[in-house]
């Protein structure tokens, strides 16, 4: 059974969601090449004093008179970092699906990369970007973290707008190892203080994806006619959208997002597009796959 959005919104629990949409997963973030006692066999070779023994070939030895060891692909282990946008766009809803909105959604993604992330043996962290200050969960390792993550994660509230250009940059300093670095958002604004520390990060050499959540009123432009909006974090206008602003709306949604997705291809950064309404597992199994196994 697929892992949908109006299922999972029954419950605030992060633990079972995580559990019920990883169930069949089947792989991790990312794999290296790098040798040693790991899951994925490569090749054998002879024993040499110091090989732990649990890796000996006990049945090529019955064979070859030779004692030889198994030689394994492992996970490199990098630091993960998840970046959650939490402005105030973020509480956008489904207009389809009760209590299910982009923040919702948001948190759900990236609580189930920590776990995978957990279970893969890395150091994960958090940035939580909300009420124009940035909050940090420094990277480590282990079920406390996991902790420490789903407890940021659930007190997480889709409020304010982004940081200052300038307090986001001087937050870069976090990132002093390769990381690979997963940011969920809406990207509605660009230039932003968030697309550009991403920008930033993966000029110092990291991997970054981003993954542009959105409403399916949102990419259709189907919102409630004449109804009026205000825009959330800045104010500054009540707009109504009816049959004749429609074609307007998407002209212009379109012309913003093939701006955004050209600097994101211009960077290197690998960026996807989900609708909130979508399958969570769907979404996270193409994310994942998205990253690679580099």
């Amino acid at each position: 059974m697929l892992a949908t959005p109006a299922l999972l919104a029954q419950t605030n629990d992060l633990d079972l969601i995580i559990r019920y949409v990883l169930a069949g997963l089947g792989h991790g973030i990312h794999a290296g090449r790098e040798r040693g006692a790991g899951v994925e066999f490569s090749e054998y070779r002879a024993y040499a004093p110091g090989d732990e023994w649990r890796r000996v070939d006990w049945k090529l030895l019955a064979r070859a008179d030779r004692y030889y060891v198994r030689e394994a692909e492992r996970d490199s282990h990098v630091a993960i970092w998840l970046w959650l946008d939490a402005t105030a766009s973020m509480a956008e809803p489904s207009r389809t699906i009760p209590s299910v909105d982009k923040l919702w959604y948001a948190r759900t993604l990236l609580a189930c990369i920590a776990a995978v992330a957990q279970r893969q043996g890395d150091a994960f962290g958090l940035v939580i970007l909300s009420g124009d200050r940035v909050q940090f969960t420094p990277a480590a390792r282990g079920p406390r973290q996991m902790h420490r993550v789903l407890a940021a994660l659930s007190k997480a509230e889709a409020t304010g707008q982004l940081p200052a250009p300038e307090t986001l940059r001087a937050s870069l300093h976090f990132a002093r190892s390769p990381s690979l670095v997963f940011a969920v958002g809406d990207f509605l604004d660009y230039p932003s203080p968030m697309t550009d520390a991403l920008l930033r990060l993966r000029h110092m050499q990291h991997d970054v994806r981003a993954l542009c959540l959105q409403t399916q009123a949102e990419a259709e432009g189907s919102f409630v006619a004449n109804k009026a909006y205000r825009d959330p974090e800045h104010g500054d206008g009540v707009y109504r959208f009816g049959p004749d602003a429609q074609a307007e709306y998407r002209r212009q949604r379109e012309a913003h997002f093939a701006e955004v997705n050209g600097q994101w291809r211009k960077h290197d950064i690998r960026a996807a597009t989900a609708n909130i309404e979508d399958p969570v597992s769907t979404v996270l199994r193409g994310w994942l796959r998205q990253a690679g196994r580099a």
